[in-house]
Formats: C-alpha cells, sequence, structure tokens
C-alpha cells in the first residue's frame, strides 16, 4: 500500500510596498503641517486624528469584518464623551451636600418599578390571560405609569436646575469615565443589536441613525445631567495638561497615550482577525446561508461584532471629549462623528485595520487643513483679481473657505469610490486552492 503526501509551500511574503509609500507620503504631509502651521497646532491635529482612529477601528470591525453599515457613530461617541464628563468633572457640592441626591434616587426606583411592572404585565400571556387582553393591560398601564412617573421626575429635575445647576461630575480619573463610556456604548450597542440586527442593511443604517439622534436629543434636552446648551468644561486630562507643561508637551504627552491605546487595540484586533473567530465573523458575512448550515451561531456572533464595534466607539469619544476639555451636546454632528468616520474607513478599506488607521489620519489631516488651504487659494485669487480687473473681494472669506471642508471630502470620496472602490489597503483575502 502506498501513500501519498501532499505538501503546502508556504507562498513568499510580499514586500508591503503600497503600505511604505502611503505611509511616508502621510509622514510627509505630517511634517508639511508642522513647518507650516507649528508644533502645537499639529499635535493637536494627530491627537484629535488618533481618536478619529479609534473611532474608525470600531466601524470597520463592524462594516469590513460583518457587513454592519452602522450610520449612528454620532451616538455612540456622544454617550462615550458623556461619561469621559460624569465620571471626571469634579463633585458638585450644591447638589450633594442637599437632600436632593435622595429625592432623586427616589424617582429612579419609581422609574425602575414602572418598568419592572410594564415588563411584567407584558408576560400576563404566560398565566393564560388572552393576548389581545394582555397588550391591552401593558399599553394602558405604560400610559398610566410614564404620566405618573414623569411627572415626579420633571418636578426634581427642575430643583437640581435651580438649587445645584446640574449634578456634576464624581472626581475621579479620566480613564474610568474612558472605560465606563465603552462600557455604557457597548450595552446600547447590545440592546440596538437585539432588536436591529435582524433588519436588512439599508435598515439597520436609518435605524442606528434614529436611535443616534435620540442619544442626542436626550443629552441636549438633560439640563440636570448634563446642563445641555450651557456645556461642561474644563474636562480633567489623564496626563499633565497645558496649564502645567504648556500647551506643545501636554499635547504630545496626551498623543502618547492614544498612540498606546491604537498599538493596543491593532494588536487585539489583529490577533481575533486571523483567528477562528474572525474567520468565522468573515464566513458569515461572505455567505450567511452557508454559515448558518456549518452550525454557527448567526444572530450571536453578528451581535458579537456589534457590540465591540460600539465599545471601540464609546472609548474613542470618551478619549475625544476630554482632549477638547469640553462637553457639548450640541456639538455631536453627523457630518463630523459619523460621515467622516466613514470616510475614513472607506479610503482606509474597510476590514483592513492598518488601512483603517491610515485612513483616519490622511482624511483628517485633509479636513483640518482643507480650511486654511481653501483661506490661501481664494486670498490668491482675491488679490489677483483686485490687481488685474478691479474685483471686489467678497466678504466673510473665513466662513466660504469653512464650508471648502465639505466640499473636498466630498470630493475625495468620489474619486475614492471611482479609482480604489477597495480602499487604498483593501483587506487582504486570502484564498486556498
Amino acid at each position: 500500500m502506498s501513500t501519498t503526501r501532499t505538501d503546502t509551500v508556504a507562498a513568499p511574503r510580499r514586500f508591503p510596498l503600497r503600505e511604505v509609500i502611503l505611509f511616508v507620503a502621510l509622514l510627509v504631509a505630517v511634517l508639511g503641517v508642522y513647518g507650516v502651521m507649528g508644533a502645537a497646532y499639529s499635535t493637536r491635529m494627530l491627537v484629535e486624528a488618533a481618536c478619529y482612529a479609534i473611532l474608525a477601528l470600531g466601524l470597520t470591525i463592524q462594516w469590513g469584518y460583518a457587513g454592519q453599515f452602522n450610520a449612528g457613530v454620532m451616538g455612540f461617541v456622544a454617550l462615550g464623551g458623556f461619561c469621559a464628563m460624569f465620571f471626571s468633572v469634579p463633585v458638585n457640592e450644591a447638589f450633594w451636600g442637599s437632600e436632593l441626591p435622595g429625592e432623586l434616587g427616589v424617582v429612579l426606583a419609581y422609574i425602575v418599578g414602572a418598568v419592572l411592572l410594564v415588563v411584567g404585565a407584558s408576560r400576563l400571556d404566560r398565566l393564560g390571560v388572552p393576548k389581545r387582553l394582555r397588550t391591552l393591560i401593558t399599553v394602558v398601564l405604560a400610559v398610566v405609569l410614564y404620566l405618573v412617573v414623569i411627572s415626579a421626575f420633571r418636578d426634581v429635575a427642575g430643583q437640581i436646575e435651580d438649587q445645584a445647576g446640574f449634578i456634576g461630575g464624581l472626581g475621579l480619573p479620566a480613564w474610568v469615565g474612558w472605560i465606563i463610556g465603552g462600557a455604557l456604548a457597548g450595552g446600547v450597542g447590545y440592546f440596538i443589536g437585539h432588536v436591529c440586527l435582524g433588519l436588512r442593511s439599508d435598515y439597520l443604517a436609518i435605524a442606528t441613525i434614529g436611535i443616534a439622534e435620540i442619544i442626542k436629543a436626550f443629552l441636549k434636552n438633560s439640563d440636570w445631567l448634563t446642563r445641555g446648551t450651557a456645556t461642561v468644561s474644563p474636562l480633567p486630562w489623564p496626563v499633565p495638561g497645558p496649564a502645567e507643561v504648556g500647551f506643545t508637551l501636554a499635547r504630545a504627552l496626551y498623543f502618547s497615550v492614544t498612540a498606546v491605546m491604537i498599538a493596543v487595540i491593532f494588536f487585539l484586533l489583529h490577533r481575533a482577525y486571523h483567528a477562528p473567530w474572525g474567520r468565522m465573523i468573515r464566513a458569515i458575512r461572505d455567505n450567511e446561508i452557508s454559515a448558518a448550515a456549518m452550525g454557527k451561531d448567526i444572530n450571536k456572533r453578528r451581535l458579537e461584532i456589534f457590540v465591540l464595534g460600539c465599545i471601540l466607539m464609546g472609548i474613542g469619544g470618551a478619549v475625544l471629549a476630554s482632549f477638547n476639555s469640553l462637553f457639548d451636546p450640541q456639538g455631536y454632528l453627523p457630518l463630523n462623528h459619523t460621515f467622516l468616520v466613514l470616510v475614513m474607513v472607506i479610503l482606509g478599506g474597510p476590514g483592513n485595520n492598518l488601512g483603517t488607521i491610515f485612513g483616519a489620519l490622511a482624511v483628517y489631516v485633509i479636513w483640518l487643513m482643507s480650511e486654511p488651504l481653501a483661506l490661501f487659494v481664494m486670498e490668491l485669487v482675491v488679490n489677483f483679481g483686485e490687481g488685474a480687473f478691479g474685483w471686489e473681494a467678497p466678504a466673510s472669506l473665513d466662513s466660504r473657505a469653512l464650508q471648502a471642508r465639505v466640499f473636498v471630502i466630498g470630493l475625495l470620496i468620489t474619486l475614492v469610490l471611482r479609482f480604489a472602490p477597495k480602499g487604498l489597503l483593501p483587506e487582504k483575502v486570502k484564498h486556498v486552492d
């Protein structure tokens, strides 16, 4: 009896020429910004780009790994920013030194009790109650309890705003708010996933947009909790601030923290991508029916990846809010915190972690520098027109240049989708012969 042995020869690993060229070009662009705009401005740009890179990594594992189109990034970023504020801002003695915490606790207990009663009423059919009667009882009970509880809650919230302004913070280190911000975003993502992951991708996008707007509206109108449009500042940093060591060094220290965070996240995601779990997630993305036929729990795995992405978005939002040292619920805009992150992932390459980091840095540099470059070009045109043709300079060039950001990003995404639809660093799919 003879046996045949087949040897598998690994293909030689190619030199990452494209990656080297792109990152060298990005480095040259960053050094150019340093030379033109100065160290303090450029370091701030790098810190903010690093925060957006964390957000983009959260989106790329949802969209790139699992094909889930989350258009509600803004909501999870806002949740992270809220936690960064709530847990790090100093304690408000005007609130905690009064009877208001006890009154608020009683109202919150009422809310929890009301929710439990409604949930219990929704399951009366298990005791033999007809389903139509159960539904009627649940709806009526929910309406009545809502009217009772919301009245008591508004009374306490009004007292908090009148006597203390708002609750204040807990005075804890900034990194505590970052961790809890990620956990809160993940918890909300778990709830959303249970409800929405059964929808088609386009309906999932619509649902996540709506939920993000609900989160923003809640934070904006909860003056007792967030000060609403009055904003909260300053937010403490986990490193020495500008007042202690100067703007440039403080921002450099903050950038070192974000760089370490990105390195850790990249390492963990890289290991997960190449592990059996990552291959299973991609198999579900590419052919859900075949994956289900192999006995994979589709819904569980899709929920896992959605929650993981939301956790990273919450962490990135918390880090960004702490760096800006400001929590402003009105400042969370779909253009800045959803569409921009989406462009970063598309440019870099969905599903490619290294490409996503490159896309985040490159797009943010373009986004930030398009305004001064547009203003420079406009001033050249105006000076030439005044000298050659006697043109009258238009008013508010600064605001006109600011709008150039939208044009430049729109043009960028159009060019990428036309000439590199899979991104500049597309996902590397290994084929087994």
